[in-house]
Formats: structure tokens, sequence, C-alpha cells
């Protein structure tokens, strides 16, 4: 589809942007200038293909991010195809972009564009941006734990009689929204719908010790074909803060990366 037939289209919808929308996202935006850059770099390994909005969202063009210049504090995208959207974005007090990168959607502003070039080509240039929204929820991916490199789960747990207990189980999968535990029965009938479980760790293999609040959301029991039985307890992140996202993430576009590839090597 050419950009000016997107273009019409996206005049007649009004564009909502979760990065605008930090009461209910505010949990996965990036602030720390590393993770902020290691972000932009990422999109420009990938060749991300970026959809610049403004005109608030009613105007828009296709562009990709070309460099950084990190002790100017400037980023360089290129210019879209259409010279009249180009000349109306350099108009525009601020643009937000936003892309996907592994099923993740990414989403960050900048403020006002200028003219560069860029390897002799008109370009634009901004500052960088002070935070990056990167959100990945259940419903875009959840990865099932390697079987050979379980990820273990740890929490202290308060019986109704008050007494801890110090529950172990495995995570059978995990997304950005929350995890989902393979746990024996006697220790899922302590853990009721809604309960909260505080200062929970999880080693991530090859990341590090991935440490949340989780909110206990559903169980199911499950008889595997050998006759074994267990219960799946699905738990919801809370509050997760950007580092841990972005580790979080990590994990799971390199555990994914790696099943392809495997896959790839058997075929």
């Amino acid at each position: 589809m050419e950009e000016t037939d997107v273009q019409g289209q996206a005049e007649k919808v009004a564009v909502r942007f979760e990065i605008e929308r930090p009461d209910d996202y505010g949990q996965y935006l990036l602030h720390s200038k590393a993770e902020i850059v290691a972000v932009l770099r990422s999109l420009i390994q990938r060749r991300s293909l970026i959809s610049a909005y403004f005109d608030q969202g009613r105007s828009f063009l296709l562009t990709s991010l070309l460099k950084l210049d990190l002790e100017a504090g400037e980023l360089v995208l290129d210019c879209g195809r259409e010279d009249k959207v180009n000349r109306l974005a350099l108009l525009a007090e601020r643009v937000l972009l936003t892309t996907t990168v592994d099923k993740v959607k990414v989403q960050f502003t900048l403020g006002k564009l200028s003219e560069t070039q860029s390897g002799g080509l008109p370009a634009f240039s901004a500052a960088l941006p002070d935070k990056i929204l990167r959100l990945q929820r259940r419903e875009y991916y959840r990865l099932s734990t390697p079987v050979t490199k379980p990820v273990k789960f740890v929490a202290t747990i308060r019986r109704r009689d008050g007494s801890a207990l110090l529950a172990e189980a495995t995570l059978l999968d995990i997304s950005g929204g929350g995890i989902g535990l393979m746990a024996a029965p006697r220790l899922a009938a302590l853990l009721q719908r809604s309960d909260i479980l505080t200062d929970c760790k999880m080693t991530l293999p090859d990341e590090g010790l991935l440490v949340a609040t989780l909110c206990i959301r559903n169980k199911l029991d499950v008889t595997t074909r050998g006759g074994a039985r267990y219960v799946r307890v699905g738990c919801q992140f809370v509050a997760l803060p950007g580092a841990r996202m972005t580790m979080l993430q990590r994990y799971i576009t390199r555990v994914e990366r790696e099943r392809k590839a495997r896959l790839s090597g058997m075929a």
C-alpha cells in the first residue's frame, strides 16, 4: 500500500498510543539512557520500519532509524517518500514513532525535527528521546521455558495460620505479562485467586535473577500422559520495573532465537 493511501486512512481513524497513557502502561517505560540507546541501536541493526505520527496522529510517514550521535545527543531518521509529507513533519512540534521488534511494541516521542543529510541523502535529525515504551503483553507472545534449562521459582508464602512456607516450583511459560507455574497440588492449594506474592525470585539462565511481585490469576489441573498430576498456576506481574522488563524481554527473545536456530538446523 502506498504511503499516501495509508495516510489518507490514518486521517479518518483516531490513533491511540500506549506511551501517552502512563497510568496504564507506565511499567513498560524505560528511562535509563543506557536502555534507551540499546533499544535505538537494535532498531538500526534490524533496519526496522517505523511509523512516525504527527499532527495529533492524523498524519504520518514511514521511516527508519539511520544512526545515533551520542555526543550531540541526537539521532538521524530517514525521510519519507513524499516531499509534501516531509515538509509537514518538519513543522510539527512533536513526532511519535512506533514499530514492532520480535513481537515487542516500541514507541517513543521526539521533539521538533530538523533537516540534515545522511550518506548524501536528505534526512531528519532530532534530540534523543527521554523515554521509550517497550510493550510485550501476554497476547503478543508467551514463551514455553526450555526443559533443558528450566527457570526455577522461589517465594515465601504465608499459610492461612500465618506461618511461612518457602515454596519452590518450575516455570512452564513466561511472557511480558506474567508466568505459568507448575505447582504440586499441595502447593497450589495455598495459592488463591487474587493473592499477592511479593519478592518472588526467578533465575533466568544466562541473564540473571528476576525479582517480581505477582498476582494469582487462575489455576488449572493438569494430568500428564504418564498419569502424574500438577496444577498450572497463572500469575500476573505487578508493576514490574522497566529494567527488569528489559531483562525479561531479552531472555524471551534469545531463547526463541535459539529455538528457531535449532529447528532450522534440523530441517
